[in-house]
């Protein structure tokens, strides 16, 4: 079996949120129309054993429901889809306790780093992750994980960068998670299966801690492999 790395300090930035998801091994990619949702699908993701979330900026609710998360001491919640640096520094203020971006951006980096904020940033080639490692961050997000080759493709990139680790993102479901786990470059996978918009939306949360429950129990039996 080979040894997972460690996750590396990233400069100014306090890891601890980093260390919450890997150990829990699963991340919550949520989509949230009205912060009302916000405290409630904490709760429902708590009961599950899942208390982290990534809000994503994709709606307008996005500040206020981090804020609502955030506010519960038990929860790690930190913000998505982060593409410029006026919405890293709405998330911060919301709360946030890390960021994550689909992609790679010099300026978004740069800007959480200033904060004390980890970033997670979006990679899908070669150079990509070079440009990361430039910055000191060896903890990425593959994106979109399944678009671009599923678990071929991680494997292909964690050959010439075994220092880097991932949290792939992006077509994973109960039906593959297992299969991004059991990589030993993996710390966690990312998702919105276990609480969709419309779940959300629809205050399904009975049926969210239900899918969350089961992403635990899988994440829990899936063990690295060579």
């Amino acid at each position: 079996m080979r040894e997972m790395p460690a996750i590396q300090d990233e400069v100014g930035a306090d890891r601890a949120a980093l260390r919450v998801i890997g150990a829990l091994r699963v991340l919550p990619v949520l989509t949230i129309n009205d912060a009302s949702n916000a405290r409630p699908l904490a709760r429902a993701l708590k009961m599950a054993g899942l208390p982290c979330a990534e809000v994503t900026f994709r709606t307008a609710a996005a500040a206020d429901a981090i804020r609502e998360m955030a506010a519960d001491p038990d929860m790690t919640v930190g913000a998505g889809t982060i593409l410029t640096v006026e919405q890293v520094e709405a998330a911060a203020e919301a709360g946030a306790g890390f960021v994550v971006s689909p992609g790679f951006s010099s300026r978004v980096v740069a800007a959480c780093l200033e904060r004390g904020l980890p970033v997670i940033p979006g990679i899908a080639t070669a150079t990509d992750i070079q440009m990361a490692l430039d910055a000191g961050i060896t903890l990425v997000k593959l994106f979109p994980a399944e678009a671009i080759g599923g678990p071929k493709m991680l494997h292909a990139l964690s050959a010439p960068f075994p220092m880097v680790r991932f949290i792939p993102t992006g077509g994973i479901d109960a039906s593959n998670i297992t299969d991004y786990l059991r990589h030993p470059a993996v710390v966690a996978v990312g998702g919105s299966w276990m609480a969709t918009p419309q779940l959300i939306d629809e205050g399904k949360f009975d049926e969210i801690t239900t899918r969350t429950a089961d992403a635990v129990a899988r994440a829990r039996m899936a063990t690295h492999v060579a």
